[in-house]
């Protein structure tokens, strides 16, 4: 698990047996559905962003939230905010 973390964070090198995996997850098109992406701020893993860095997956509607006492696991965490984005792409 703490190799995980370290690759992902770019520490360390990803396991060779999984570079052409690796490589086609990154060629995936763009997500064209509307779409909330969500942060919370209480999250220990990964610190909460403006949502920039992720932006570029998407071409359709998209806005970015930091959810206030939410940590890594937001839906169980903060069910509300998490339900709420959902019905709300639901609803147009």
């Amino acid at each position: 698990m703490i190799h995980s973390y370290r690759h992902r964070f770019g520490l360390a090198a990803g396991d060779p047996q999984y570079a052409d995996l690796q490589r086609r997850l990154a060629e995936l098109p763009p997500i064209t559905v509307p779409t909330i992406t969500l942060d919370g701020d209480a999250d220990g893993v990964t610190p909460a962003t403006d949502g920039s860095a992720s932006a570029p997956k998407f071409t359709g509607r998209r806005s970015h939230r930091v959810i206030p006492r939410a940590g890594h696991n937001l839906p169980q965490e903060e069910p509300e905010a998490f339900a709420g984005a959902v019905m709300e792409l639901i609803e147009g």
